[in-house]
């Protein structure tokens, strides 16, 4: 990994994802996919300072005008962070994982976490694999992915440390997830919402194994390699007594 970020090349794969076909959704226009924007239905500013509204989808000239405003404001941009926050969130991974290799360990380390917490469903980007976000994870050394604070707990964990994961129908699959929490009601939490009846499940895991804590969200989130989860199980309910304390 470099010492410094090459940002010419930052901004170059940048515009390459900016190039990318627009995909259509069932909910198109107002829902589409594309690294730069979430809808087919949006605005483009003009010289004078005023917006006019665009159609990405159907009028090339809408399109080729909204590329070439996105374009100038990554080509303006002073550092990577800059770049980062034009895209869109959940193509935050499928940026970091190419630009990786021309990025500093510091502005790897602060957009990775930035898109750990921001981006929905981390754990289930399509462009991204496990293999590919535990490499990431490994590539930074844990102080450049946490604040001070979270550093703090981090090195603070028992070994080895309890973690709980909560899942719904709709992830019941993937238990041997990155993300897990310290903090059960967290993980309950979880397994119940959307009005679902879910499942906590809770491991042990050797602290060496745990590659950092984010508490952003109030979540206790740790990102463990989940290879070396062990004595996975649900996690039996608290007694009453106990929720109290």
């Amino acid at each position: 990994m470099r010492k410094e970020t090459d940002l010419a090349r930052v901004k170059s794969i940048a515009h390459v994802l900016l190039d990318m076909p627009i995909a259509q959704t069932s909910f198109s226009p107002a829902i589409v996919s594309h690294p730069f924007t979430s809808t087919g239905i949006t605005a483009t500013q003009n010289e004078d300072g005023s917006f006019s509204m665009v159609d990405l989808l159907n009028k090339e000239e809408d399109l080729a005008t909204w590329r070439e405003m996105v374009g100038k404001q990554i080509d303006s941009a002073e550092n990577t962070a800059q770049v980062f926050f034009l895209l869109n969130k959940p193509y935050y991974l499928t940026f970091l994982k190419f630009t990786a290799p021309v990025l500093s360990q510091e502005d790897l380390g602060q957009l990775l976490a930035h898109a750990w917490i921001l981006e929905e469903c981390p754990n289930q980007d399509r462009n991204v694999s496990k293999r590919e976000l535990l490499a990431l994870f490994r590539s930074v050394p844990p102080e450049l992915l946490m604040d001070e604070e979270e550093h703090t707990v981090y090195r603070s964990l028992d070994d080895p440390v309890t973690v709980y994961r909560g899942v719904t129908s709709y992830n019941a699959k993937n238990i041997k997830a990155l993300s897990w929490t310290l903090d059960r009601e967290t993980a309950e939490w979880f397994a119940h919402r959307f009005g679902e009846e879910g499942t906590v499940y809770e491991a042990q895991i050797p602290k060496k194994y745990i590659l950092a804590f984010f508490n952003g969200r109030n979540e206790s989130e740790v990102v463990v390699d989940p290879k070396h989860l062990e004595q996975i199980m649900e996690s039996p309910e608290p007694e009453m007594g106990m929720r109290m304390t």
